[in-house]
């Protein structure tokens, strides 16, 4: 009897080790891609299901939005400047199946994926896209990449080039340009003022000629002409009018 109850005893506890290994669960932001004996028998979870052991395996897929950095790039833009480029990438499984059958590892896949359409889409940008249009090449990443991970059940949320950077003697030689530029527009908004300047002068003395003001004007360099060691300089053109203004004295 008491070789009986020790042999039930210990199947007991080995129906509890197997019902224990059988029991599993996935959160809600997971799902179990299952296989019986090798072949696909679908998903399940999230909570607890019951997996055969030794018979059925299970792949644990996350549903999350994954953040992926893609590592910085060597790249000549289409205007042949070099510059490094770097990006961030969001992206999620939306068919954990295929994350699973269709490709061997569906992050390193999206990781090389990513890093080879960051260099071809970069490549084919003019260095000023990339510095004042990155919305754009942003726009044209997201599509690439899109499409080429799409077949693995993976969604692109979104990807952002987060750094640009060129060599320390491009930066010399644009920062040189953009202080000539700063020069150049300088000069021309001087110019401007001058001319206007200039013009505001001309009808100055246009509307003054053969007015009051004129000969307010004249009587005041009379004024002045009485002090002693005085010198007054004055155009040409004016000494008509200072010789009408000296007789009617």
């Amino acid at each position: 009897m008491i070789e009986f109850l020790g042999s039930f005893g210990g199947l007991v506890v080995i129906a509890i080790g197997f019902g224990l290994m059988a029991i599993k669960m996935t959160r809600e932001y997971e799902r179990a891609v299952v296989f019986r004996l090798g072949r696909l028998v679908g998903l399940r979870g999230p909570g607890l299901f019951i997996l055969i052991p030794f018979v059925e395996k299970m792949e644990r897929i996350d549903l999350r939005t994954i953040t992926q950095d893609v590592p910085a790039q060597d790249i000549i833009t289409k205007d042949n400047i070099p510059v490094r480029v770097d990006a961030v990438l969001y992206f999620r499984v939306v068919d954990p199946i295929k994350a699973v059958v269709e490709v061997q590892d569906y992050m390193d896949a999206t990781s090389q994926i990513s890093q080879t359409s960051l260099r071809s889409v970069t490549g084919n940008a003019a260095f000023d896209e990339l510095l004042s249009e990155r919305d754009k090449v942003n726009e044209h990443l997201h599509k690439t990449i899109d499409v080429a991970t799409d077949a693995w059940g993976i969604k692109v949320m979104g990807v952002e080039l987060k750094h640009v950077e060129i060599p320390e003697q491009m930066q010399q030689a644009i920062a040189k340009q953009a202080e000539a530029e700063r020069i150049r527009r300088a000069k021309i908004i001087l110019a401007e003022g001058e001319f206007q300047a200039a013009q505001k002068l001309k009808d100055a003395a246009v509307v003054l000629e053969g007015s009051p003001m004129t000969l307010r004007y004249l009587s005041t360099l009379n004024e002045v002409a009485r002090e002693k060691g005085s010198t007054i300089l004055f155009p040409v053109e004016m000494l008509g009018a200072i010789e009408k203004f000296l007789k009617k004295e």
